[in-house]
């Protein structure tokens, strides 16, 4: 079996199991079909299955229980959740105009980093999309992004010079799982020149990870000006 055709494989079977979770066809409780059935089923390797399956569970959608199976999870309640905003509508709250700068697109190999802030397998592609959103006269926030191109091959040809790869994505390719990452750095030399700032300037970094059906979609990274920007949740107590 042929590495494309495994990739290929790989995706189809993703993207049913989670469409018939999503749907709510096998519902929280139901048990996915033995990895030995499932291979049967696709014709292909129980590898294969099970790198399927370890991805299910690693976006949650699925719990692996030894000699047991593998479950439907049923959903957790989350005190606080981080929506997927639009950094123009954000800019826009604060009255000021905003604007958006493209500093690079490259289609390329994926490196050994990305394909593990991908999950991607050897021998894929990325395209790397480095940007500045603008408030004002000041850099709002720097936007570092990789999509796979095997999830979203049209990225290869989108230009992003009028329309920032967020929105675009959000058009494009309907994301179903996301993952954020929240955390404070010192701005480095590249940051503190893109964002206008002193080197070491303490900084808020969200970086956000998406899946669709047919894979990992996107990893992105937005590094604000620590003065600038906060995260806020709103959230209720618990039912007694």
């Amino acid at each position: 079996m042929n590495q494309s055709r495994d990739l290929t494989l790989h995706q189809r079977i993703l993207g049913e199991i989670e469409g018939r979770i999503v749907s709510g066809e096998w519902p929280p409780g139901h048990r996915i079909p033995f990895e030995v059935d499932l291979a049967t089923q696709y014709d292909c390797s129980r590898m294969t299955v099970n790198k399927v399956l370890t991805q299910l569970a690693k976006a949650g959608l699925i719990e692996r229980r030894k000699k047991s199976g593998s479950f439907v999870t049923q959903p957790q309640a989350q005190s606080a959740v981080l929506e997927i905003h639009d950094i123009k509508a954000e800019v826009q709250s604060l009255n000021l105009p905003y604007s958006y700068a493209l500093s690079k697109k490259a289609s390329r190999k994926a490196k050994a980093e990305d394909r593990s802030r991908l999950e991607l397998p050897v021998a894929s592609s990325v395209v790397e999309v480095v940007c500045i959103h603008n408030a004002g006269a000041q850099p709002f926030c720097l936007e570092e992004r990789l999509i796979s191109l095997a999830t979203v091959p049209e990225a290869a040809d989108a230009d992003f010079l009028a329309v920032a790869p967020g929105p675009w994505l959000l058009n494009q390719v309907p994301w179903s799982t996301a993952e954020h990452r929240i955390h404070a750095v010192s701005a480095s030399a590249e940051v503190a020149a893109a964002l206008d700032i002193a080197r070491n300037t303490a900084c808020l970094v969200v970086e956000r990870r998406t899946w669709s059906g047919a894979g990992p979609v996107t990893h992105v990274r937005f590094t604000y000006p620590g003065d600038r920007h906060a995260l806020v949740a709103r959230f209720t107590p618990a039912s007694q």
